[in-house]
């Protein structure tokens, strides 16, 4: 079962358990959000198209972050005219997970919330030991130089100093 939804004023194809991103949501993290809005449903080769929306359905999601997309560079150029201009955008998202595609005044269906699963987990403790590295390295790069310098002054002494010319006489 598939629907299409009007969010925020692009339309989706969107279905259960199906993670999108749309622009901006005034929602907090966590929050349940209806789409009202639905312009199509298929529901096992049934198709029903709404004129313009169906009035008996709804789509129901939870706002899972707010993120931004990858930068976009605006770069204006004329040419002989010594005239440049630079700018950069970031587009503001919201990643939602569809929870039901359901007619309203239907229960609504508990989205399991997502539990640190073991890999996230290890993935936070390697983390932990990056953040520890950094100083060891520092202890390990001290030592090293400690003995450079050391096998330097050991090289500086076994120099032979260089032979006195003698001396010329006053008298030559």
């Amino acid at each position: 079962m598939y629907a299409i939804v009007e969010i925020a004023g692009q339309q989706f194809k969107v279905e259960e358990g199906r993670k999108i991103f749309v622009h901006r949501l005034d929602a907090e993290i966590g929050a349940d959000v209806e789409f009202d809005k639905v312009l199509l449903i298929e529901d096992d080769d049934k198709v029903t198209i709404g004129e313009p929306v169906i009035a008996d359905f709804i789509v129901d999601g939870r706002v899972l972050a707010h993120i931004k997309g990858d930068k976009v560079i605006v770069f204006k150029k004329k040419r002989r005219k010594g005239y440049q201009k630079l700018n950069g955008h970031r587009q503001q998202f919201t990643q939602v997970e569809i929870v039901s595609i359901a007619p309203k005044g239907t229960p609504k269906k508990v989205a399991k919330i997502a539990e640190p699963t073991v890999a996230a987990i290890e993935v936070e403790e390697a983390e932990k030991e990056l953040k520890v590295a950094p100083a060891k390295k520092t202890v390990k790069a001290k030592a090293a130089q400690a003995e450079n310098e050391v096998a330097e002054k050991k090289s500086a002494a076994t120099k032979k100093p260089a032979a006195k010319k003698p001396a010329k006489d006053k008298n030559e």
